[in-house]
C-alpha cells in the first residue's frame, strides 16, 4: 500500500510592511514544525499582501509534509 502524506503551507514575511526574510526566523519556524513531525518539501518566494497599506511585500510560502497516521 502506498504511503499517504498530509501537507501544511506556512506564509512567512519579515514584518507588516516588508523587510528581508531572516534566516534565523525561517530556521525557528522549520524547527518548530519539525518537532511535530513535519519536514520541508519546498520554499517559494511570493508577494504577500501586507496588512498596512496597498500592495504586497516579499515573503515565502513554506510547504511542509509528513506521513499520515
Amino acid at each position: 500500500m502506498a504511503q499517504r502524506f498530509e501537507y501544511r503551507v506556512v506564509e512567512l514575511r519579515e514584518g507588516l510592511i516588508g523587510g528581508r526574510m531572516s534566516g534565523d526566523k525561517l530556521e525557528k519556524v522549520l524547527n518548530q514544525h519539525a518537532r511535530e513531525g513535519w519536514q520541508l518539501k519546498a520554499i517559494t518566494s511570493v508577494e504577500v499582501k501586507g496588512r498596512i497599506g496597498p500592495g504586497g511585500v516579499e515573503g515565502v510560502l513554506v510547504t511542509l509534509e509528513r506521513p499520515t497516521t
